[in-house]
């Protein structure tokens, strides 16, 4: 069972904007804290942004300001709206539980280049 599905990436130039998408099964969208991931070139993965039933966010530091977390409830989507993205934004964004995380999708893949 697909549990979390990922869309949205692609190339853009520094400066630009892009929006992921994750649609989340229905039996853990309702009852956990969700977050976006992601994983550099040859780094870990790390969580960057999050989201609860109440709407309450927070981000890291790197994309405070830049990214804004939110979600459809109607759709069990959570969404990424990615702005001023920078060259070392590039990863591989994934979506999950907050914490103590689920088997992971797919990812989609975020490319910033000139």
């Amino acid at each position: 069972q697909v549990q979390f599905e990922e869309s949205g990436g692609g190339l853009v130039q520094p400066g630009g904007s892009l929006r992921l998408s994750c649609v989340v099964s229905r039996s853990i969208y309702s009852v956990y804290t969700l977050a976006w991931y992601r994983q550099r070139p040859g780094g870990q993965r790390e969580w960057i942004a999050a989201i609860n039933g109440s709407g309450d966010t927070k981000y890291v530091a790197s994309v405070l300001g830049r990214f804004t977390i939110s979600q459809d409830n109607t759709k069990s989507t959570v969404y990424l709206q990615m702005k001023r993205l920078k060259p070392e934004d590039t990863a591989v964004y994934f979506c999950n539980k907050f914490a103590s995380v689920l088997g992971w999708g797919q990812g989609t893949q975020v490319t910033v280049s000139s």
